[in-house]
C-alpha cells in the first residue's frame, strides 16, 4: 500500500508526470507502427490548406494522438492532474503546447486561446464530449470556435479491430500491435460566424449525428459493438 501511495505521488510530481508520458509516447508510437491504417472519405488535412478544425469522440484519444503525431496540431487538454500527463503526452508525440481549459474548468480562456491558435495558423482537433462525458454527446465549444473562427468543422472517426476498450466512460480504444485500424472522415459541417445560439444547437446536433453515424459505419467495419452508443436515430 505504501508503495503503491509513493508511486502515486511520483506520477503527481512534475519529474513523474514527465517520465510517464514519454514512456506512453514512446510505447505508442513503437505500436501504432504495427497498425495497418486504412484512411476513408475526403482527408481536408492533406488535401486542403489548413489551419482545420477536427472533431472526433474522447474514446478515439490514442488512436488519434498516433495518426495525427508529428504535425504541430494542437489539442485542448483539462486543467486536471490527468490533463498534465496528457500535455506531456502530446508533446513528446509531436503536437504543439495545448491551450489548458475545458467545459468544466478554465473553458473561456482555453476558447479564447483556441481561437488565437487558429487565427495564427494551427489546426485544432477536439474531443467534442471530453472531458467527462457524456459520451457521444458533443459539448458547445467545437461549434463557438468553429463560429468565431469561420473554419468549417470536420468530423472524423476511428475504430479497429482487434483492440482493448477499457472501462472508463468513453470507452477508450486501444488497438493491438498488428491491427486493422479504419480512419473515416466526414463532409465538412459549416457555421456561419453570424450563427444564432438556435442554429448553433443545430450545427452541433447535426455535428453528433454525423458523428455517431460515423462510428456506427467503421464499428460495424470491424466488428465492434460500442455499449455506449446513444439510443434513438
Amino acid at each position: 500500500m505504501a508503495r503503491r501511495r509513493s508511486l502515486k505521488k511520483f506520477l503527481a510530481s512534475k519529474t513523474g508526470a514527465t517520465l510517464a508520458s514519454r514512456l506512453v509516447a514512446i510505447l505508442l508510437r513503437g505500436i501504432g507502427r504495427t497498425w495497418r491504417v486504412v484512411y476513408e472519405g475526403p482527408d481536408p488535412f492533406t488535401t486542403r490548406e489548413g489551419p482545420h478544425l477536427g472533431a472526433f469522440w474522447h474514446r478515439n484519444a490514442l488512436i488519434a494522438a498516433y495518426l495525427f503525431r508529428d504535425r504541430g496540431y494542437s489539442v485542448p487538454v483539462s486543467r486536471s492532474r490527468d490533463g498534465d500527463l496528457i500535455t506531456g503526452l502530446l508533446l513528446a508525440l509531436g503536437y504543439t503546447m495545448p491551450p489548458r481549459g475545458s467545459s468544466t474548468r478554465g473553458g473561456a480562456a482555453a476558447l479564447r486561446a483556441v481561437v488565437r491558435m487558429v487565427e495564427e495558423g494551427t489546426t485544432i482537433s477536439i474531443q467534442t464530449d471530453g472531458p467527462l462525458g457524456p459520451p457521444r454527446v458533443s459539448k458547445h465549444g467545437m461549434v463557438s470556435l468553429a463560429r468565431r473562427t469561420g473554419k468549417p468543422i470536420t468530423p472524423l472517426a476511428m475504430s479497429a479491430q482487434p483492440c482493448i476498450q477499457f472501462g472508463s466512460w468513453d470507452g477508450t480504444l486501444l488497438p493491438w500491435p498488428f491491427a486493422r485500424v479504419v480512419c473515416r472522415f466526414g463532409p465538412p459541417i459549416e457555421v456561419s460566424t453570424e450563427a444564432t445560439p438556435e442554429e448553433e444547437d443545430d450545427a452541433r446536433a447535426e455535428l453528433d449525428r454525423v458523428l455517431n453515424q460515423l462510428t456506427d459505419e467503421v464499428d460495424a467495419a470491424c466488428g465492434l459493438i460500442d455499449p455506449r452508443r446513444p439510443s434513438g436515430p
